[in-house]
């Protein structure tokens, strides 16, 4: 990628910014560090405009929900997903995921993923004769989980996740160094017996996922302390057994990032410096509940924080799926809107999903064009839970 390193910075960091006349407003927009732990890593989650917290157990449960994993079909799996960024401007930013997770019984399951995040290589030049310096940075995590059924309908899981993020230039600071932090998951998960209706069986779902709880990330002693993307998702889906050949499943999840919101704290009009010190003294922890109430305008602005998706997935014969699904965000809070849509192909022990993604808000989404590919390798015994 033979690029200027600082455009293609701002699009990544602020992947969550809009474009708004308002700049009171503008600077209201929530943004934290490692925001691409955010970005749905699987094209199962993707095609349904991603949504993952109370959907079927698969292999990439890990990302969204991993007390699912004690509700899984297969004992193991292993899934493996790649996602183009940026792929109209660049074609060497990417998001890859590796995971895999074992049932170990009847009542628990484990699981762990490795998901790596890489902005290409940089040249770095003073003068257009100059040799250029190839830089690589790039940003990755790797977490396990423990999930343990609680009853026979009824899960719950923790996760354990290390972070690192090796952004800095080495050109522009001889110190230059990578940034760490770790956070936990708490995650539960309900899903009802096969209920026979008049017409057809169903299936209820439910769950949610306090993710990313930890530390923020600092990368030297004198710069910002920022906040990792803690985040609370309630979903919640009902299955449409229609017959032994057809089923359709449909889902609603909400989202709320647990991080402050940035305010004028002086009152004189403007975030100013003074405004960013006494945010960035806001532990992480307090700054969790803080984040329900710190709205400057209040309740309606808090409602705004919160991000809602719909998705339907249908299966025929369990052998192939068609997706679809429809994200919403606050123009005010980052203003990302698309559809999505994407299908599934099962054979043997073997998944292949593929997902894409039409935005629909006046900022054009990093992802737009992006077809975003997953495989999926189910063995050993499988578990009757429907």
């Amino acid at each position: 990628m033979k690029k200027i390193f600082i455009p293609i910075f701002i699009c990544l960091f602020v992947f969550q910014a809009v474009a708004q006349d308002n700049s009171t407003a503008n600077q209201r927009v929530i943004t934290t560090a490692v925001p691409f732990v955010l970005i749905a890593a699987d094209a199962r989650a993707a095609g349904m405009g991603d949504i993952g917290v109370a959907t079927s157990a698969d292999a990439f449960s890990q990302q969204w929900n991993p007390a699912k994993y004690a509700f899984a079909i297969s004992k193991q799996g292993v899934g493996i997903t790649y996602t183009p960024y940026l792929s109209q401007l660049v074609n060497d930013i990417f998001l890859g995921n590796l995971t895999y997770y074992n049932r170990i019984n009847e009542r628990s399951a484990i699981g762990a993923s490795l998901r790596y995040f890489s902005l290409g290589d940089i040249e770095l030049r003073e003068t257009i004769e100059q040799d250029p310096l190839i830089q690589s940075p790039n940003e990755f995590t790797f977490d396990v989980s423990y999930a343990l059924r609680l009853s026979e309908r009824f899960s719950m899981a923790v996760a354990g996740r290390y972070l690192r993020s090796d952004l800095k230039i080495q050109a522009a600071s001889e110190d230059a160094s990578a940034a760490s932090s770790f956070a936990v998951d708490i995650a539960g998960f309900y899903q009802s017996e096969e209920i026979a209706y008049n017409d057809f069986d169903g299936r209820w779902r439910a769950g949610f996922n306090i993710s990313n709880i930890g530390p923020k990330i600092k990368y030297d002693e004198v710069g910002q302390e920022n906040n990792l993307p803690t985040n609370l998702a309630l979903g919640g889906g009902f299955d449409f057994i229609l017959d032994p050949y057809n089923k359709v499943g449909l889902n609603v999840e909400v989202n709320k990032l647990l991080v402050p919101t940035p305010q004028d704290f002086d009152g004189d009009g403007d975030i100013d410096a003074e405004d960013d010190e006494e945010y960035e003294a806001i532990s992480f922890f307090s700054g969790m509940f803080k984040s329900f109430g710190d709205a400057p305008d209040g309740f309606s602005e808090e409602l705004k924080e919160f991000t809602w998706a719909l998705g339907a997935e249908y299966w025929y014969q369990d052998v192939f799926a068609f997706r679809t699904g429809y994200f919403n965000e606050s123009d005010l809070k980052g203003s990302r809107k698309f559809l999505s849509l994407g299908a599934g192909f099962r054979y043997t022990a073997i998944n292949i999903d593929i997902s894409y993604l039409f935005s629909t808000s006046k900022v054009r989404s990093p992802l737009e064009g992006t077809l975003r590919f997953g495989l999926t390798f189910n063995f050993g015994d499988e578990y009757d839970e429907y």
